[in-house]
């Protein structure tokens, strides 16, 4: 399932990144990496904040319906 469907507060894993190469390759330097654990931690209609490695990091709807956990 994407990411925007996890509920604020849980976490899973990463499955899988779809996209474009360069997404795909800007997504990992942020830490969104095949089996990392990414969670949710706040959001509003435009994106969502998620906690992924140690750090909080902002994306779009569109790329986090990307990213399968």
């Amino acid at each position: 399932m994407p990411l925007t469907m996890l509920n604020f507060g849980e976490g899973a894993a990463i499955k899988r990144i779809g996209g474009k190469d360069e997404s795909k390759r800007f997504l990992e330097s942020l830490g969104f990496t095949v089996g990392e654990k990414v969670k949710i931690v706040s959001g509003s209609n435009g994106g969502l904040i998620v906690q992924v490695k140690d750090s909080r990091v902002a994306v779009s709807k569109g790329i986090a319906n990307k990213i399968m956990v």
